[in-house]
């Protein structure tokens, strides 16, 4: 009778620290600023993957297996399982990553010239450890940036880069045809560029209303915050009108259904490829 009062009293006190470490997790990823969230984050991979140990999911950039992933996203947009607990990939980090794998030359070829806007931590030493890569990366507050400048107005010389990335950005600029058009001006022709977006596919048009400024009707309407849009399936529009001729990556006709599952895949998610002509 002791012995199963006190294996309860200990099971009530596991359940009880793991619902306030969820709801830690959960405030200070709504309520800090990316900076400190990025020099945060460094701390938090080391004890993390202990809480989440298994094989039920798997993250094909670290290459790690775990029982579950954590969750993300603001109290609008919010997701279960999608957070790797070690190199902090989203659905979004693990379909470029094996995009870039299966489909590209992007770790093979002889030299790439790449520009990074708002390079992602999970992807940062990976690629700078890359032979094959000229890389740099970019932003405009980013502590582990090379350069920081506004997206707007890129002050660098014309027709440089093979590659760009610049995931999860266009919601946040002012003009955002302007900025891919800026990106376009210093790739090469034939160079390619992945920008990715918060998409709402059950949208036709992209929602933009300028009347709505603060924070809270921003997250209720854009999904977060710091979104001034939110971009639907005319998103591809937006990378034409900047001159970039576009192709569509479906991952539901490109990978396994079970892949899918394990990796945690957005099923909905289209990766476009913009073409510099």
């Amino acid at each position: 009778m002791i012995c199963a009062f006190y294996k309860n009293t200990q099971l009530l006190f596991l359940l009880l620290y793991l619902y306030l470490v969820k709801k830690i997790y959960k405030f200070l990823l709504n309520t800090l600023p990316r900076p400190l969230l990025i020099r945060l984050s460094y701390v938090f991979k080391f004890f993390a993957p202990m809480l989440y140990r298994g094989n039920q999911v798997d993250c094909p950039v670290c290459g790690r297996s775990f029982s579950k992933f954590l969750s993300y996203g603001s109290e609008v947009a919010h997701r279960e399982n999608v957070l790797c607990p070690y190199d902090l990939t989203l659905e979004r980090h693990r379909l470029l990553w094996l995009y870039l794998n299966r489909e590209t030359n992007f770790f093979s070829a002889d030299h790439l010239k790449v520009l990074h806007i708002a390079p992602e931590q999970c992807f940062l030493p990976l690629f700078k450890k890359q032979k094959n890569l000229d890389y740099t990366t970019a932003d405009l507050v980013s502590p582990i940036a090379d350069l920081h400048f506004d997206l707007h107005d890129i002050p660098l010389e014309e027709n440089q880069y093979d590659v760009v990335f610049c995931n999860h950005v266009m919601e946040h600029v002012d003009d955002p045809v302007r900025c891919m058009s800026e990106l376009c001006r210093v790739m090469k022709p034939g160079g390619w560029a992945i920008m990715q977006v918060p998409q709402d596919m059950s949208r036709a048009e992209t929602y933009e209303d300028k009347s709505i400024t603060t924070p809270e009707e921003r997250e209720k309407h854009f999904w977060q915050k710091d979104h001034l849009r939110l971009f639907g399936r005319d998103y591809p529009n937006y990378m034409e009108k900047a001159g970039f001729k576009v192709n569509e990556f479906d991952l539901n006709t490109a990978f396994e259904p079970t892949e899918i599952t394990k990796f945690r895949l957005m099923k909905k998610e289209i990766l476009y490829i913009a073409v510099k002509p």
